[in-house]
């Protein structure tokens, strides 16, 4: 169903609103996709935090105008989905990673991050990195890490004393 002039500016309006707050952007080709599937693919964005969108290469190229996603507009050809994370980064990647092991016709094609596009490939890559909380964990590790050792090294004096202390008076009573 082709869409009317206001209809193509609501939908590039809509767009260029997420891709200006988006952490990442994936497209993939899903061509071969059942509607069940679709449906799920989308359910499970919804879930996760990611903007999922099949809409024509030329709107998205004009929305993506003036954000980190720009660089893409030459290499959006072809039918392709967009998965635009907004909470977590490599929220996109991992929902396209997972829901393509399921159906190997959703094929990613790209992969933007900070302003650099990368091959379908990258979407491992971004798939790995580790959501706010995992990242806010191992923070705090490294970061509570040199006190635990400033503690063991500041207990190891008494600790010396306590076990020879200990062997003498074993010693003596032997």
């Amino acid at each position: 169903m082709a869409l009317n002039l206001t209809q193509k500016q609501e939908v590039v309006a809509e767009l260029a609103e997420v891709a200006g707050k988006a952490h990442s952007l994936v497209a993939a080709e899903y061509v071969g996709l059942t509607v069940e599937q679709l449906t799920n693919l989308r359910k499970k964005a919804r879930q996760e935090g990611v903007f999922l969108k099949v809409a024509k290469n030329t709107l998205v190229s004009r929305a993506v105008e003036g954000t980190d996603y720009a660089v893409v507009k030459d290499a959006l050809t072809g039918p392709l989905l967009y998965a635009f994370s907004k909470e977590d980064p490599g929220a996109a990647g991992r929902l396209i990673k997972e829901f393509a092991k399921a159906n190997e016709k959703l094929k990613p094609r790209l992969v933007s991050l900070g302003g650099q596009m990368y091959p379908g490939s990258h979407v491992d890559v971004l798939a790995s990195l580790p959501t706010r909380d995992q990242a806010l964990s191992m923070l705090l590790s490294v970061m509570v890490q040199p006190a635990t050792m400033l503690v063991r090294l500041l207990s190891e004096p008494a600790s010396q004393i306590a076990r020879v202390t200990n062997a003498v008076g074993q010693q003596k009573a032997a």
